[in-house]
C-alpha cells in the first residue's frame, strides 16, 4: 500500500483555532506557540494536524480574517523551522459541524445547500491560494466527520468538485478525504476512487468505543461514573454494551471479531486496507485516542495495540491531541506514563 510521506506520525492541535471556548485572540496567540511546535519535534513527530474552524478564518458574512490566516502561516514558519509537515483540517464550515454538543445543528442540510457549498468553496479556494506553494510540507483536509451516512453519495459530488477546484489552484497539494458516520473506518470504501495520485483515505478511529470514550460528557447516554478496562474478553465487552447501554451494534459485535488486541484494529481496517490497496492510495487516520479518564495502563495497552495496526500497514496517523480536549498528550493525567506513551506513539 502507498505511503502518506510526511505523514505517518503526527498529533492533533485540537483546541487552538477550532473547538476552542471563546472566540479569544489572547488564545489564539498562546495556546500554541513555536516552543509547542518545537516540542512536537523533539518527541519524534514527522507532522501536526491542525483543526480550524471557519470563524477563525472569515467572518459572518465570508470576508477573509487576515489574522486567523496569519495563525496557519505562524504554524507553517514553525513546522518549517523544526522540518514537520502540516494538515490544515476545516474543523467546522459555515452551515455545518460534526459537534454533538451543537445540538440545535442541521447536519443534512448542507450536502444539498448549493449556497453553503459555495461558500465552502469560497474559503477554501483563499486557503488554497494562501498554502499552494508548499505542497511538500502542507497538506488539505476539506472537512472533518460527516456524521450522516444517508448523506454519502451527496459528500462524493462535493468531494469531487472540491477536488477539480483545488487541482485549479494547487495541483500539487495532497488532498486528505474522509467518509461518513464520523469518518469511521468502515465508510472509506463508500468514498468514489482517488481523482489522482495525491488524494489519500482518511479515517478515524476511537474503538471500542466504550473505551476510549468511558464517562464522556458529550456522549449523551454516558454515565460520569462509568469506568472499563481495556482489553476486556469480548463476550464481556458486549454483554456490557447490550445490558448497560442497549446497543448491539457497531463493528465489536462483528461476528469475525473474537478478541480486542492488534487482530481487532486489522480486521476492522481490512475493508479500507483493501480498498487503498485497489486503488494504489495512501491510507492515513487522521484522529484516534482514549480520554484521560482512562486507566494509564489500558490506555498504553490500546496504544500498543492500534499501532501495530498502523506500523503493519504503514498507515499514518495523528494523535488526538496534544493539549487538552480530555485526550491531551502532554496533560497532568499523562505524566506517569509519559515516557512509555512517548516510545509507543
Amino acid at each position: 500500500m502507498k505511503i502518506f510521506k510526511g505523514f505517518q506520525k503526527g498529533v492533533n492541535l485540537g483546541g487552538w483555532i477550532s473547538q476552542f471556548a471563546e472566540y479569544d485572540t489572547e488564545h489564539f496567540e498562546t495556546f500554541i506557540t513555536e516552543k509547542d511546535i518545537e516540542y512536537i519535534a523533539s518527541l519524534g513527530f514527522d507532522h501536526v494536524r491542525v483543526p480550524v474552524d471557519y470563524n477563525v478564518l472569515e467572518d459572518e458574512e465570508g470576508t477573509p480574517i487576515e489574522s486567523g490566516f496569519g495563525y496557519l502561516k505562524n504554524c507553517l514558519s514553525w513546522c518549517q523551522k523544526y522540518d514537520l509537515h502540516m494538515l490544515i483540517d476545516l474543523h467546522e464550515c459555515f452551515g455545518y459541524s460534526f459537534d454533538p454538543l451543537k445540538v440545535d445543528m442541521d447536519r443534512k442540510k448542507f450536502f444539498y445547500d448549493e449556497a453553503l457549498q459555495a461558500r465552502f468553496m469560497k474559503l477554501w479556494a483563499k486557503i488554497a491560494e494562501t498554502f499552494k506553494d508548499y505542497p511538500e510540507t502542507v497538506a488539505f483536509e476539506p472537512l472533518n466527520e460527516v456524521t450522516l451516512y444517508e448523506v454519502k453519495d451527496a459528500w462524493n459530488e462535493i468531494v469531487r468538485r472540491y477536488i477539480e477546484m483545488i487541482r485549479s489552484i494547487a495541483p500539487d497539494t495532497y488532498i486528505v478525504i474522509g467518509g461518513v458516520v464520523y469518518n469511521h473506518v468502515t465508510s472509506v470504501p463508500l468514498l468514489d476512487p482517488p481523482y489522482d495520485d495525491k488524494v489519500v483515505y482518511n479515517f478515524h478511529c476511537y474503538e471500542p468505543f466504550l473505551f476510549t470514550h468511558q464517562a464522556a460528557y458529550w456522549v449523551d447516554y454516558m454515565p460520569a461514573d462509568f469506568r472499563i478496562d481495556y482489553p476486556l474478553p469480548i463476550d464481556e465487552y458486549r454483554k456490557i454494551s447490550v445490558e448497560q447501554f442497549g446497543m448491539n451494534d457497531g463493528v465489536t459485535f462483528d461476528e469475525r471479531v473474537t478478541k480486542f488486541g492488534p487482530e481487532f484494529f486489522e480486521l476492522i481496517f481490512t475493508d479500507a486496507i483493501k480498498t487503498a490497496e485497489k486503488y494504489d492510495a495512501a491510507l492515513y487516520c487522521g484522529e484516534y485516542g482514549a480520554i484521560d479518564l482512562a486507566n494509564n495502563a489500558g490506555k498504553l495497552r490500546w496504544l500498543q495495540d492500534i499501532h501495530k495496526a498502523f506500523e503493519k500497514y504503514g498507515i499514518g496517523h495523528a494523535l488526538w491531541n496534544y493539549k487538552e480536549k480530555d485526550f491531551g498528550l502532554v496533560d497532568e493525567r499523562f505524566k506517569e506514563i509519559k515516557d512509555e506513551f512517548i516510545k509507543i506513539v
